[in-house]
């Protein structure tokens, strides 16, 4: 079944979306997480590595939130997204150690979902330092 929107059917469907993240709305509850850690590469300190923190997605995963470790190779990613269920996050290491390729190795860390909440902030840290 396809249901065709005017635009300012469209568009008073959107500015109803909007509030302050607590609450359902047509398309679910906004979530959030938050990661941390400490990146080393040889036992020492992995400075400016990409992070990207995902929602994972059966085709295609959302984007959430990004940065990079810091000069101690610490960092802390946290992002929210609206969804039906509980989403399923995961934190993408994008890193160069031991390896001299052209494009950057890739591993990802699956965040538990008990660390997921409710609301654009997220109330407690999953820390992936061992």
């Amino acid at each position: 079944m396809f249901i065709k929107l005017s635009p300012l059917c469209l568009l008073a469907y959107v500015s109803c979306q909007e509030g302050n993240g607590t609450h359902q709305n047509d398309i679910g509850w906004t979530q959030a997480v938050a990661v941390s850690g400490k990146l080393t590469c040889n036992g020492k300190a992995a400075s400016n590595i990409k992070l990207k923190l995902y929602e994972n997605e059966i085709i295609i995963d959302h984007l959430m939130a990004e940065g990079h470790s810091d000069s101690n190779g610490e960092f802390k990613v946290s992002g929210s997204k609206n969804e039906i269920t509980t989403i399923d996050p995961k934190l993408n290491v994008y890193h160069k150690c031991n390896y001299n390729g052209l494009c950057y190795k890739k591993f990802t860390i699956k965040i538990p979902k008990d660390y997921v909440n409710k609301g654009k902030e997220a109330e407690k840290t999953y820390d992936v330092e061992p």
